[in-house]
C-alpha cells in the first residue's frame, strides 16, 4: 500500500516537473506565481527528544491525549514482562549511555544545532549566491541598456541640434554672399550714375563755353558801345528816381 503511494507521488511530482518545463520553455521565463521555487523543508515538532508531533495527533483522535504515552508504556512493559527484551547487564550500561547523550543533548544541543543551521544557511547561502549574481548582473546589464538607449536618444537630439547649427551657418554664409553681392552691385550702379552725372555736368560746361563764346564772337563792337550807352541810360534814369 505503501509502495503504491510512494509511486503515485512520483508520478504525479514527474508530471509537474513537465508540465513546468513545458511552461517554462514556452514562455521563456519560470512561473513563479503558480509553480514557485522549492523551498528548504524545516523539521517539524518532535515530543520526548525524537518523537514526530504527528504520531500524536494520529493517536489523539482516537484515544486522546494519553493514548501514545499509554501505548509506550504498556509495550515497554509487555516487552519486559514477556522477557522479550532481556534487561542484562547492558541493558543498565544503556541506561547510562541514554542519561550521558540526553544531558549532552539538553547542554551541547542548542549549541550545536545553532552551530549546523548556521552551516546550513551559509551552505544554501552559497548555492543562491550563483543566481543572485546571475540576477544582479542582468538587472545591471538592463539597467545599462537603459542608460545606453537613453544616451542613443540624447546622440540623437545633438545631431539634430548639429543639423540645425549647420543649417544656421549655410543660411547666414548666404545672406553674407548676398549682402556682398548687393554692396558691389550697389558700388557698380554708384560709379555709373556718378560716371553719367560728371559726363552731364562736362558737356553742359563744355555747351555753356561754347555758346558764350560764339555769342561774344557775333557782338560787333558798334553793338557793344550801344549796349554799354543803354545800360548807363537805364542806370541813369533809375538813379534820378531815386
Amino acid at each position: 500500500m505503501l509502495s503504491r503511494v510512494a509511486l503515485r507521488s512520483v508520478a504525479a511530482r514527474q508530471s509537474a516537473s513537465t508540465a513546468l518545463v513545458a511552461r517554462g520553455s514556452a514562455s521563456g521565463a519560470r512561473d513563479e506565481q503558480n509553480f514557485p521555487r522549492p523551498v528548504r523543508g524545516e523539521p517539524g515538532k518532535v515530543r520526548l527528544g525524537f518523537v514526530p508531533e504527528e504520531w500524536f495527533q494520529f493517536f489523539h483522535a482516537k484515544t486522546g491525549v494519553t493514548g501514545p504515552y499509554t501505548l509506550g508504556v504498556g509495550l515497554a512493559t509487555y516487552l519486559c514482562s514477556k522477557e522479550i527484551f532481556v534487561m542484562e547487564h547492558e541493558y543498565y550500561s544503556g541506561l547510562s549511555l541514554i542519561l550521558m547523550v540526553y544531558i549532552a543533548a539538553k547542554k551541547l544541543g542548542p549549541n550545536i544545532a545553532a552551530w549546523l543551521d548556521k552551516e546550513v544557511d551559509n551552505i544554501e547561502t552559497s548555492w543562491n549566491e550563483g543566481r543572485t549574481n546571475t540576477i544582479k548582473g542582468l538587472e545591471q546589464a538592463i539597467k545599462d541598456e537603459k542608460t545606453a538607449q537613453w544616451r542613443a536618444e540624447g546622440q540623437e537630439l545633438l545631431m539634430e541640434a548639429k543639423k540645425e547649427n549647420v543649417l544656421l551657418q549655410l543660411e547666414a554664409a548666404y545672406r553674407e554672399r548676398l549682402m556682398q553681392v548687393y554692396t558691389e552691385v550697389k558700388r557698380r550702379l554708384d560709379y555709373q550714375l556718378e560716371k553719367t552725372n560728371v559726363e552731364r555736368r562736362m558737356a553742359q560746361k563744355n555747351m555753356v563755353d561754347w555758346i558764350v563764346l560764339n555769342v561774344t564772337k557775333a557782338i560787333t563792337p558798334d553793338q557793344e558801345k550801344q549796349t554799354l550807352d543803354r545800360c548807363i541810360a537805364d542806370l541813369s534814369a533809375l538813379a534820378a528816381k531815386h
